[in-house]
């Protein structure tokens, strides 16, 4: 079977059909370029979800992730990094070894098609040229036979005519033989001319044509060879990092059995345990005695009775009933409902109302009044944001609780001695250079390294300073903390308590006066509590972006926490729309923020500033 005998007369339709092959691999190194694509694509959305679930660092997500389950979540993300990381692989090898291969082989094919074809061509004209050449000498043979013809036949006619004279006889029959003649050299030249064509003919049919064809040929079945072998590999790349999936998916699995839901059940008694009692039973009041009636312990009306009575924390477990009544019950008690923002002022200045505009603070019921007369004499904890900007507390940390004070006292002992280190490192390092120079002086002058150690010398000594002082109020931390006596442990839980309730309105203070942002949707409350040890996450939180500009239209007097003073006619710049409470929040400076009613504003929103703003917002949520 061979092109060159089986279709020696189809130059054309294997010209079109070796194109059409060329097309064929080349849609098919798009479609693999197109599969890379793919493949890239969705190894980065891999990479994009599991950095979505990840846990924030310094953030309570991680606390989060120290059961089973969740730790099994982030295995779980972890090892569908590696999984996108095998489809990136499978792109890479595609690419390397499908496409780029293919199209560097594209390239040579089409130079050698072009060869081949160019050869056929070549031996089309040249036979064609032959042909014309035989023709042209046939055509010459039968024209000088004709004309011979002609002057045979005048020879003939000019012989019979007796009035011809003899001279035109002869000129006549030597005519005749002349044509006689050409016709004779007009037949060799077409007999030599056509035994060339014939032998030119035979190898352009016979030889040449075909070994051209069987190129053709045998270029075409590599180009089928090839493309099969590509597909064969576009399998195999596949096959490859299937060990590697199937191990992710083994990893993923071995994390899910090791999910332990005992396990995680004894963490959260851990985390949330109180250790208060369970409250006892209530008191029977008799309203049927005439006698003076009395106020049961476990009521929570016992705080009203009395203008001057305080709370009691370290009583009987009977006797505390609320500190167990959940935290959005407990702030519902203590808090009346969100006052709306006061409307703007008929006047040019609203100071002039009386009593002024209204706070975004809320107003306190009288339980509310007593919980805050027990809490006066502890400083009061604004918001994360105002903390980080009202400046260092006190060297000793005298502002923490004692537990919380004495972890810092120990933190800043422990740095102190890494110092310490650092500078004894550097010190011996300048005393063995120093010895270096004083036995080899070539080397360097040992005086030069002097005045370093005398600095050094001086540093490690104002260290050691430092961590008597640190440590002398760590030991007197140390003598201070009290036992852990039950009565102890459970003014701890109040005290925690406490604690979260304040930190929970400072995230309101944060977002909105209303208290809209917080999940729990717990009503915010005024309290002053201690100041304590804060997470990083806190420290490291960036200003939100500006997203506009607002002009005061009326002086509002922000005189109650979260709000902000702002003059009539004053430009500000504008950190957070109304979120439809009746407030925005505003920004005169880097340490200046705070809310004032939409009312009292005229706000110019930046559209870009917005977009990018509610873009951040999502991105959080």
């Amino acid at each position: 079977m061979s092109w060159g005998t089986e279709l020696w007369d189809q130059f054309d339709n294997l010209e079109k059909h070796t194109q059409w092959g060329i097309d064929v691999l080349e849609k098919y190194i798009k479609f693999v370029k197109e599969r890379t694509e793919i493949e890239l694509s969705y190894a980065k959305q891999l990479r994009n979800l599991s950095k979505k679930y990840q846990p924030k660092k310094n953030s309570k997500e991680e606390e989060e992730y120290r059961y089973t389950s969740t730790k099994a979540f982030l295995a779980t993300l972890n090892e569908m990094n590696d999984y996108a990381g095998q489809h990136e692989v499978i792109s890479e090898n595609m690419t390397s070894l499908i496409t780029g291969e293919l199209t560097r082989y594209v390239q040579e094919l089409k130079q050698e098609r072009k060869s081949h074809f160019h050869d056929g061509r070549k031996a089309q004209q040249h036979i064609e040229t032959c042909w014309k050449q035989l023709e042209a000498s046939k055509r010459r043979f039968e024209r000088d036979c004709k004309e011979a013809d002609r002057a045979q036949q005048y020879f003939e006619k000019m012989d019979a005519d007796i009035n011809v004279t003899k001279a035109d006889v002869e000129k006549a029959r030597q005519q005749a033989q002349l044509r006689h003649q050409m016709a004779e050299d007009s037949k060799a030249e077409y007999c030599s001319t056509l035994q060339k064509f014939n032998s030119e003919q035979h190898d352009h049919y016979y030889t040449h044509i075909p070994n051209i064809f069987q190129k053709i040929q045998e270029m075409e079945e590599r180009r089928i060879v090839r493309i099969g072998e590509s597909m064969k590999t576009f399998a195999d790349v596949d096959r490859q990092v299937i060990p590697i999936i199937g191990k992710c998916l083994d990893e993923i699995t071995k994390a899910a059995e090791s999910i332990d839901h005992k396990n995680d059940s004894q963490m959260v008694i851990e985390a949330f345990k109180s250790g208060f009692e369970p409250p006892g039973d209530v008191d029977f009041e008799d309203f049927t005695q005439p006698m003076k009636r009395t106020v049961s312990e476990s009521s929570l009306s016992n705080s009203r009775g009395d203008g001057k009575s305080e709370p009691k924390f370290g009583g009987k477990s009977k006797g505390k009933l609320w500190p167990f009544i959940k935290k959005n019950k407990l702030m519902s008690l203590l808090t009346s409902p969100h006052q709306p923002p006061p409307p703007p002022p008929a006047s040019a200045s609203p100071s002039a109302v009386p009593n002024g505009p209204q706070s975004p603070k809320q107003q306190k019921e009288p339980l509310s009044h007593r919980f805050n007369e027990f809490m006066t004499s502890k400083p009061k904890i604004h918001c994360f944001r105002s903390l980080k900007r009202g400046g260092a507390g006190p060297e000793d940390f005298s502002n923490l609780p004692p537990e919380q004070r004495r972890k810092k006292l120990q933190q800043k002992v422990d740095e102190l001695n890494k110092d310490i280190q650092k500078e004894m490192d550097q010190r011996d390092a300048l005393t063995k250079m120093k010895d270096v120079y004083i036995k080899n002086p070539q080397m360097g002058d040992p005086a030069s390294v002097d005045h370093r150690l005398a600095e050094l010398g001086q540093n490690i000594e104002k260290l050691r300073l430092e961590v008597q002082k640190f440590e002398g109020w760590l030991a007197e931390v140390e003598g201070r903390l009290p036992m852990r006596t039950e009565q102890a442990r459970r003014q701890s839980g109040l005290y925690e308590a406490q604690n979260t309730s304040a930190v929970n309105s400072c995230a309101q203070d944060r977002e909105s006066p209303d208290g809209s942002y917080t999940e729990e949707q717990s009503q915010e409350t005024e309290m002053k509590v201690p100041a304590t040890d804060f997470d990083d996450e806190f420290d490291d939180e960036e200003p939100l972006p500006t997203i506009g500009t607002c002009k005061a239209l009326y002086t509002f007097e922000g005189q109650n926490e979260g709000t902000i003073s702002v003059a009539e006619g004053e430009m500000l710049y504008v950190i957070e729309e109304d979120k439809g409470d009746g407030w925005t929040r505003i920004r005169r400076n880097e340490d200046e923020e705070g809310y004032v009613p939409t009312s009292y504003v005229e706000v110019y929103l930046d559209k870009n500033a917005k977009d990018v703003y509610k873009s951040l917002q999502k991105i959080s949520e």
